[in-house]
């Protein structure tokens, strides 16, 4: 690179570091991942380190962080704060004991007239906002802010409201307490306290924050320490800065003289003998990491003879003797290209965002979940806009957040279409539910379901017509619709695998038999939403047959008891969609006819049981509970499976269950076996 375009680069790369670190620091709204600052910062460091004469007294690599906001005090640190150093391998984290090795003058594993090798402690780096904490006479007196290292933002009143800091200092006498005290640490918010924070913020039409670190900055810069004192915020403490009258010569016992005092050091911290075990215990913190209480984004290293972190020092913005191993990125930045939809098994459309590809945790992502109109329209997403993406382990990428700061104003809003992008069939939403679905019964995507469920047991009931037939019927595109079923002939079936003359004429006479259903099983098989067994037994009850609940209104259909309005809509809007009528032509082309034994008795001649609710528990020896759900229906009455103040009888087989429990404490009359068939006989 000409020195110029050197020159020009580092200046251009300071002044992206400086605006994406006041971003971060300072409004807490990070416009990129910490990988892409990690690698801005990475190209900055090695520039200088090749140019030292580019170096700046104000470039981000002499410092850490951002200037305080104007909105709080500024506090100056009685000891700097810095940063540490990064590694992202395996052998980044071997070369960084290497570097060690060679400062301390050592040409093998061993210090010099020593027979043990560098101990380290490790500790998990925890994704939080880092603070000052500063005491005197074991009482708190400052909060601060990391700032830029050198002066911070004063957030006392704030720091005061975690009741994880302790606000004068305990101990039991085994470490003393300084006379003057800093405590470095960091503000976290739990996995799951930040997910019911979020759900709070939600149902208050509120922003949702992006992470529990944002969530952590947002509310430990609140000007109303009220608000910070509702926030679930949490403090580990992991070091100490200045301290009067010390005697710990390890950081081993820094963190045991942190937890006498009454702080909470992470229990995965641990001491260990070589850098190799420092590495074993990064590998188990990256397969761990999702179990713990805590979001993390790496494993932080240390020297463990405090003597050896003196002599080996700092440089620049780090110490020498700590490094932070950072674990692959869980959030990226990227950008929606375009919106598209995708039709269930169960008629449910999902829109999904088609994303310029990007690396996250060692993945690449292009797509992701928007779930449903609601989210797109609750995080305002467009396409064209960029979007914080996150991926944690085998979950589904999904869109955290929008950077509305990048908005050219070229971004296009998305609306679910109004009909299915598979078949062109209708699209609904019910009132109340967040999902739009096709009501297509022949449409391609949710075919297979939908014949499942027409020769379902509670449907027309074809036994040998499992979801495997189901699949490969499908598959070899015999089927198309339910319809496509009573077409089929016996030279299709055996041509398909491991069907032979037995099985290819056991199915096709099961077919056969289920042309004459009672109509309330074709109404289930139907799959009309909001339609199950006992609706589709109130309509057979009410209507002669199928074309009088075709032609029915929704207003007729509401005047009937148990038949709300979004069953009504959903029954006339599934026979009003001209996708599902052509299948219903073909069913009657191929010889299926209903028969209704619900009607005669349940209009044309009202039985005694008429209006009448049962619920059945135990086991009948005359008879099995469906037969006997059966003989209620025929005489007027409905059964449910869940006893309430509108069960009018219980019928208890043998070894009932806790139903007749609650019908003895509810009042309601209790029949046995006999007690039920002379009702049956009287009525």
């Amino acid at each position: 690179m000409e020195p110029a375009a050197t020159a020009g680069r580092s200046e251009e790369l300071r002044d992206l570091i400086a605006y994406h670190n006041r971003r971060y620091y300072q409004l807490d709204d990070p416009e990129i991942s910490d990988a892409a600052y990690d690698l801005l910062f990475t190209e900055l460091r090695q520039l200088e380190a090749r140019y030292p004469e580019l170096v700046a007294p104000d470039s981000p690599t002499q410092r850490v962080g951002a200037p305080p906001l104007e909105k709080f005090q500024p506090f100056p640190h009685p000891s700097p704060m810095l940063s540490l150093a990064n590694a992202f391998t395996e052998n980044e984290i071997r070369d960084f004991d290497e570097r060690i090795q060679r400062i301390l003058g050592r040409a093998s594993g061993l210090l010099p007239g020593m027979d043990e090798t560098i101990a380290y402690v490790i500790e998990p780096k925890l994704d939080g906002v880092a603070v000052n904490l500063l005491y005197e006479h074991g009482a708190l007196v400052t909060g601060a802010t990391r700032g830029d290292g050198t002066t911070g933002e004063d957030v006392t009143l704030n720091i005061r409201t975690v009741a994880a800091i302790p606000l004068s200092l305990g101990g039991n006498g085994a470490m003393p307490i300084p006379e003057r005290l800093e405590i470095r640490g960091e503000i976290v918010i739990a996995t799951a306290a930040f997910r019911a924070l979020n759900e709070r913020r939600l149902e208050a039409g509120e922003q949702l924050f992006a992470n529990p670190r944002n969530a952590a900055a947002g509310s430990l810069r609140q000007l109303d320490s009220r608000i910070t004192a509702k926030r679930p915020l949490d403090f580990f403490a992991y070091a100490i800065g200045i301290a009067t009258e010390t005697v710990m010569k390890t950081h081993w016992e820094v963190l045991a003289a942190l937890k006498s005092w009454g702080f909470k050091v992470h229990p995965f911290a641990r001491r260990v003998d070589q850098i190799e075990d420092c590495i074993e215990g990064y590998r188990e913190l990256a397969i761990d990491r999702e179990k713990l209480a805590y979001e993390i984004d790496g494993m932080v290293i240390k020297v463990n003879d405090l003597a050896l972190q003196d002599e080996l020092g700092a440089v620049s913005r780090s110490p020498r003797w700590a490094v932070a191993c950072k674990f692959p990125a869980y959030q990226e930045s990227t950008v929606i290209e375009r919106i598209d939809v995708q039709v269930g098994r169960t008629g449910a459309l999902t829109p999904v965002a088609i994303m310029t590809p990007v690396q996250i945790g060692g993945v690449t992502v292009s797509r992701a979940s928007l779930h449903n109109q609601d989210e797109i329209d609750r995080k305002d997403i467009r396409i064209g806009d960029t979007v914080i993406v996150q991926r944690a382990g085998d979950v589904i990428p999904e869109v955290v957040k929008v950077v509305t700061s990048l908005r050219k104003g070229t971004e296009l809003a998305f609306t679910i279409p109004a009909t299915c992008p598979v078949c062109g069939s209708a699209i609904i939403r019910i009132e109340g539910e967040a999902a739009h679905r096709c009501i297509g019964i022949a449409c391609p995507a949710q075919i297979k379901e939908h014949i499942v469920h027409f020769a379902s047991r509670g449907g027309m009931d074809i036994e040998g017509l499992g979801e495997k037939m189901v699949y490969q019927l499908v598959d070899a595109g015999l089927i198309k619709d339910p319809a496509d079923l009573y077409f089929l002939t016996a030279e299709q079936l055996l041509a398909l695998e491991r069907t032979g003359e037995k099985s290819a004429g056991n199915l096709l006479r099961a077919i056969g038999g289920a042309k004459n259903p009672y109509l309330e099983k074709l109404v289930l098989a139907l799959g009309i939403r909001h339609v199950g067994e006992s609706m589709a037994k109130v309509l057979a009850r009410r209507y002669a047959d199928l074309e009088d609940i075709m032609a029915a209104t929704v207003d007729e259909l509401t005047t009937i008891r148990d038949v709300g309005p979004e069953a009504a809509k959903s029954i006339v809007r599934f026979f009003q969609e001209p996708s599902n009528l052509q299948v219903l032509a073909k069913l009657k082309t191929a010889g299926v006819a209903p028969v209704n034994h619900l009607f005669s008795a349940a209009t044309e001649t009202p039985g005694a049981l008429t209006g009448k609710s049962f619920v059945l528990t135990g086991t009948l020896e005359r008879m099995t509970r469906q037969e006997a759900r059966e003989l209620i229906e025929s005489r007027g009455g409905k059964t449910t499976d869940s006893v309430t103040r509108k069960t009018d009888y219980v019928i208890a087989g043998k070894s009932p269950g806790s139903k007749l429990d609650k019908a003895k404490t509810l009042g309601i009359s209790i029949l046995d076996e006999e007690a039920f068939f002379k009702l049956m006989e009287s009525s």
